[in-house]
């Protein structure tokens, strides 16, 4: 029973880190389009968000690989769901470009 409590939980951490981490990027990503800097921007967007991820998945493992899967698959699932919140629709991408300058 401990057991699974402690899988449950590194599944729902995994889910956090991962929403932290896809959302992150989805930000950036956002924001990038219009900054005067974007390669700082990446750059340091990049290293903070893995440095959480990293983080994140060794002290949810705790030494046990059972845990890691899980939070993986956590993170794994926060990927499929940031992507449909986000959407890979066309027309948000042409409204992105407009917004940024790169669409005439």
């Amino acid at each position: 029973m401990n057991e699974i409590i402690h899988i449950l939980l590194a599944s729902v951490c995994g889910t956090l880190i991962g929403t932290l981490f896809f959302g992150g990027l989805w930000l950036t990503v956002k924001k990038g389009l219009v900054s005067k800097t974007p390669g700082l921007l990446f750059a340091s967007s990049f290293f903070l968000r893995t440095g959480i991820v990293l983080l994140g998945f060794y002290y949810v493992s705790q030494g046990h690989w059972q845990n890691l899967l899980c939070c993986f698959l956590g993170f794994l699932t926060a990927r499929i769901v940031i992507i449909r919140l986000t959407g890979r629709n066309p027309e948000k991408r042409v409204q992105m470009n407009k917004e940024a300058g790169l669409e005439a």
